[in-house]
């Protein structure tokens, strides 16, 4: 995998080293046969993976962030990050860091930002996707609304892959969990080994 290990130190992320090497091997393979779109794109450590396994096959990565930050991102809760608010906005944002990381990375041509709520992207979509990665805002309707909106893209053959997933509650991820098993229990979908908390669905 040529991705520079100093570049993924520097971008900021929660997504497991292990995990993203998963992703890139599912983009990967999954490219070969069409594009690929992530939901929830953050300042870019998930479009490096995926963004890589692409470009292998002259691919594309349709990469979905608002940019605004999830709903734990926010001030006063847990996860937020000083640096990434603007001052002149008053708000998240996270685009810059997104597409500082995608050109460092030469992913120019590869990495295909949209900035907007997932829901906005899919009103038109009509383009069928070989992967499809979840790891937006982890609020049980917004985990649904992606599963709602995106699923139905996966061809025959293509993969669904959910982030942060945890059956016990405690461990968190409660709604990617539940999103995960109504994945698996709507019969459109099997069940691959997962990998850490990434939960892997390849499409019947």
């Amino acid at each position: 995998m040529k991705i520079s290990e100093e570049l993924l130190n520097q971008t900021k992320g929660f997504l497991d080293s292990d995990e993203g090497e998963s992703l890139y091997e599912y983009a990967r393979c999954a490219s070969k046969k069409g594009p690929c779109l992530e939901i929830g794109s953050y300042c870019g450590k998930s479009a490096l993976y995926l963004g890589s396994g692409c470009k292998e096959n002259g691919s594309v990565l349709f990469s979905i962030d608002h940019h605004g930050g999830s709903e734990e991102q926010q001030p006063g809760e847990g996860y937020f990050d000083p640096e990434l608010f603007s001052a002149d906005l008053y708000r998240v944002d996270s685009c810059t860091h997104f597409r500082r990381t995608i050109c460092k990375a030469n992913l120019n041509d590869t990495v295909i930002p949209i900035v907007c709520a997932s829901e906005v992207a899919a009103r038109m979509w009509s383009t069928s996707l070989a992967l499809v990665f979840i790891d937006g805002g982890h609020a049980y309707e917004t985990v649904l609304t992606d599963y709602i909106c995106w699923t139905r893209h996966v061809m025959k053959g293509g993969y669904l892959l959910i982030h942060d997933i945890f059956p016990d509650p405690a461990d968190g991820g409660k709604a990617p969990y539940q999103i995960y098993r109504m994945a698996l229990n709507s019969g459109l979908f099997k069940a691959l080994p997962t990998q850490k908390s990434l939960g892997i669905l390849q499409r019947l």
